[in-house]
């Protein structure tokens, strides 16, 4: 069995424990890192809550400088320091190194293991330094080819078997894609998107090389991303995970429950507006569902199109009325199309054309409008500095509802002459 299916037997075992920290420490202490690394946010702060200092430092030493990094941040300032004073020197140095930058940058997704040679050694030289790397940490470097301590290019691993080792490495080293440290994660995403790099160099202020970002790194990060996107649509936290306990959900959901009730209930108070109306044709009810439906539909559409364009900066405020109105006469093709069709049905179920006008023109109208507030909702939360698919839905199915109900109540009232 591989030590990935270990792990996630092991992480498993331990979510379904309801004796968190014994189930943890029976876990075999060269795989407790890589399962607190594997388990939800809330799991995490609630096993490293009861670990002693020691029993964490303990399992620290199995795990790489930046995931030893990833750890501590958890973890309060005192307890971190403490805890980082009880590393080996060497693994402190680059922890300590590490957690001088900001997490959500380049700086905090790169990794440290990588070698600098300078560009006028020989391949023997790359051998030793290669070597001694190995020896100290167990794994296999990023060559890295610098002159003067600027960086000049990368020399491929494969080369070292091509090649006699006492013939220089110049002639081999090939360009290597760069970021300064603090390029946003964001930025990150859409320069890998861009060039599908293997791999990136993090440089300083000074262009000097203090990391490498490998592409499974990114390949996390796009998950991460994937999962915040979809968690921010349906209003949970972004931590959340499907086996935390009851409390940590309640305590995630419960806030935004309550603003969707609020929401819902200025959507009734339009329906209460019209109660005369409905009284005296209660099949208006039947309808009411339908065009406020399609209406949030649509809405949803406009606004997950929109966000993906903010998101690959495709698109930017300045283009919002362009934005808008194509999206509008999108609305009102399609509301036409699906007007038309629910107007006939209404016309031929209840022999009421008149009804079934009211039914087509409301879908028309509430179409249009989900194509402006679609697009409009997230053009201003971004200019506003929002995340656009933070709680855009919300907003843009209230706004759909509301003028959906108006809009069909109040024509059934003035065509069909009821209420």
């Amino acid at each position: 069995m591989t030590n990935k299916s270990k792990v996630s037997i092991y992480t498993q075992s331990l979510q379904y424990n309801h004796h968190k920290k014994e189930g943890f420490l029976n876990i075999p202490i060269k795989y407790r890192g890589e399962v607190i690394l594997k388990v939800s946010h809330y799991l995490q702060q609630e096993i490293l809550n009861v670990l002693s200092n020691s029993e964490i430092t303990e399992f620290l030493t199995y795990l790489d400088p930046d995931q030893v990094t990833d750890i501590l941040r958890r973890l309060n300032n005192k307890k971190r320091e403490s805890i980082t004073s009880e590393l080996n020197k060497d693994i402190k140095e680059k922890v300590d190194f590490l957690l001088k930058f900001n997490p959500r940058t380049a700086a905090g997704l790169m990794d440290l293991n990588y070698i600098q040679i300078e560009k006028e050694a020989k391949f023997s030289d790359v051998a030793d330094s290669i070597f001694k790397h190995e020896k100290r940490t167990g794994k296999f470097p990023t060559i890295l080819a610098v002159e003067n301590g600027k960086l000049i290019g990368e020399l491929k691993g494969h080369t070292l078997g091509l090649y006699s080792k006492h013939e220089k490495i110049d002639e081999y080293i090939k360009k290597a894609p760069v970021v300064k440290y603090n390029l946003n994660e964001k930025d990150l995403l859409a320069l890998f998107k861009k060039h599908e790099h293997e791999k990136i160099v993090v440089l300083d202020e000074n262009e000097g090389v203090i990391g490498v970002i490998h592409s499974d790194d990114i390949l996390r990060l796009i998950q991460k991303e994937t999962t915040n996107t979809i968690y921010n649509f349906a209003g949970v936290n972004k931590q959340e995970d499907i086996l935390d306990p009851i409390k940590a959900k309640v305590q995630n959901r419960y806030k935004w429950l309550i603003l969707n009730l609020g929401t819902a209930f200025l959507a009734a108070s339009v329906v209460g507006l019209f109660q005369d109306t409905i009284s005296k044709m209660v099949l208006l009810a039947v309808y009411m569902p339908i065009v406020s439906g399609m209406g949030g539909n649509a809405g949803t559409q406009t606004m997950a199109v929109v966000v993906r364009g903010l998101a690959l900066q495709e698109i930017n405020f300045n283009l919002g009325k362009k934005i808008i109105l194509n999206e509008m006469g999108t609305g009102a093709i399609n509301g036409t199309i699906n007007g038309i069709i629910t107007a006939l049905i209404a016309t031929m179920f209840n022999y009421n054309p008149l009804l079934g006008l009211v039914v087509g023109v409301s879908m028309i109208i509430n179409l249009i409008n989900a194509g402006f507030f679609g697009a409009l909702i997230p053009l201003i939360m971004k200019k506003l500095g929002k995340d656009p698919a933070t709680s855009a839905t919300i907003f843009i199915t209230t706004a759909t509802d509301v003028i959906g109900f108006l809009t069909f109540l109040g024509l059934a009232k003035i065509v069909l002459r009821i209420g």
